[in-house]
Parts: C-alpha cells; structure tokens; sequence
C-alpha cells in the first residue's frame, strides 16, 4: 500500500481537529507541529486499519448491489418451458 499523503489543505484541517480535540477533551493545548507529527504517526501505524475496513465496506455494498441486480434480472426472465 501506498504511503497516506494529505494535502496542505487536508492537513491544516487535520492538525485543527487534533488540537480542537486535545483542547476540548484533554483541557490541554498541542502545537501544530506536534499535532502535526501526531498526524504523521496514526497515518503510517493506524491508516491502514482506516483504509481495509473502508475497503470492506465498499465490498460489502458492492456485493449488496449486485445481489439487488441478481434479482432484478431474475425477475425480467420470461417463463419458458425450460428450467435452469
């Protein structure tokens, strides 16, 4: 897997919400560079657990969709002397 890179714009919003966070939750203030590492650090440990289970999910909504087509093309069969 390719290494997470966020873009300025994603990052600036990223190292808000972890200093928003440390503000709020932990009544404590966090630098923008060490929000930033912190970042750094979930994005090469953690990223990949984020990015499989949203992999899975879209698997698993793929295959709900295919299903639902499944059964929508059965049910265009016309009745034929014939049966699978």
């Amino acid at each position: 897997m390719k290494p997470i890179k966020f873009s300025k714009d994603e990052t600036k919003a990223i190292v808000g919400e972890i200093k928003d966070y440390f503000r709020e939750e932990l009544d404590q203030e966090i630098g923008s560079i060490p929000a930033e590492m912190l970042m750094a650090f979930f994005a090469e440990k953690m990223g990949a657990y984020y990015y499989n289970r949203g992999v899975y999910d879209a698997q698993s909504a793929l295959k709900e969709r295919m299903d639902s087509l499944h059964d929508d093309l059965y049910a265009l069969e016309q009745k034929t002397k014939h049966t699978r």
